[in-house]
């Protein structure tokens, strides 16, 4: 009973560590999301029901197919002694091809392809996470405006010299604030759709196809930004040998990605139909509205 009860905290901790490490980038995704794909950018999509709905669809699949299913699920079975990543993937399958050098080179090149683009995911992505948090700022108090830089500069050089430290040291101080972070979430997610629960018909693969069929080229142009919510998600294969796989896919499962969802169909819900004219009340994690 005691190993039992042992290796339930012990699932519980690394749970909660990897819900620090793991899904920090994932996680603050919510935050420029959906406000790249309807306000900025060169192509904004006007904010009516069809292109809503057909976003969300998108967004959402995004997260079953790409990290659930292609992360989760069945990348992760591709481990090296329990490692994961780029590298480890890398060494399977050159040595799944020993005998043949021309393939191991190939192999070697898509590796390193790979390795290049992780690492440039890892420069890029901190920068954006951040400042875009930090940005809402200005939504209290609009003359913080010339500091929102600076103070990036400063959270960005205490996270960095925080993973200094080490994986462990991180995983049991950002835990905590991940979880905190993730509950705020899906509690504020599920109060604004629980106004309107007919937003979640938007789950329906059926609505991304009629985005794609109507409109094929802004909608090829809008998954540029419907990206950006599964940005992070090689994190959850890269991480596997700090935390193990089922502590990973515990908290992408049963915390994760219910209060993803919830956030991302908040953003947007219906709350009045009349005259044929819909209006769309809209929470951002950074206090920004669209109307």
């Amino acid at each position: 009973m005691d190993n039992n009860n042992s290796h339930k905290a012990s699932l519980a901790t690394m749970s909660l560590a990897a819900l620090g490490v793991v899904f920090g980038d994932i996680g603050t995704s919510p935050l420029y999301t959906m406000k790249l794909v309807f306000t900025e950018g060169h192509h904004p999509l006007a904010l009516n029901v069809a292109n809503v709905y057909g976003i969300l669809s998108l967004i959402t699949w995004a997260l079953i197919l790409i990290v659930s299913i292609k992360y989760v699920m069945f990348i992760m079975r591709a481990d090296n002694r329990g490692e994961g990543g780029i590298m480890a993937l890398l060494a399977l399958a050159s040595r799944n091809q020993s005998g043949d050098k021309t393939k191991q080179r190939n192999i070697m090149l898509l590796g390193i392809l790979g390795a290049c683009m992780f690492y440039a995911d890892g420069m890029i992505t901190p920068a954006i996470s951040v400042l875009s948090a930090v940005e809402g700022l200005e939504i209290a108090a609009p003359s913080l405006h010339k500091f929102i830089v600076p103070i990036t500069l400063v959270v960005l050089f205490g996270l960095f010299w925080a993973q200094s430290k080490g994986t462990a040291v991180v995983g049991k101080f950002f835990g905590p604030v991940m979880l905190l972070w993730f509950g705020t979430l899906g509690i504020l997610g599920a109060i604004n759709i629980s106004h309107d629960t007919t937003i979640l018909n938007a789950m329906n693969p059926m609505y991304a196809y009629q985005f794609f069929a109507t409109q094929p080229w802004i909608a090829f142009v809008a998954l540029g930004a419907v990206v950006l919510a599964v940005t992070g998600a090689e994190a959850l294969y890269a991480d596997m040998g700090h935390f193990g796989r089922f502590p990973i896919r515990l908290a992408w499962f049963l915390f994760v990605l219910p209060a993803l969802v919830l956030n991302y169909f908040a953003h947007c819900y219906c709350i009045t139909r009349t005259q044929l004219k819909t209006r769309f009340i809209c929470w951002h994690p950074n206090g920004r509205c669209f109307h």
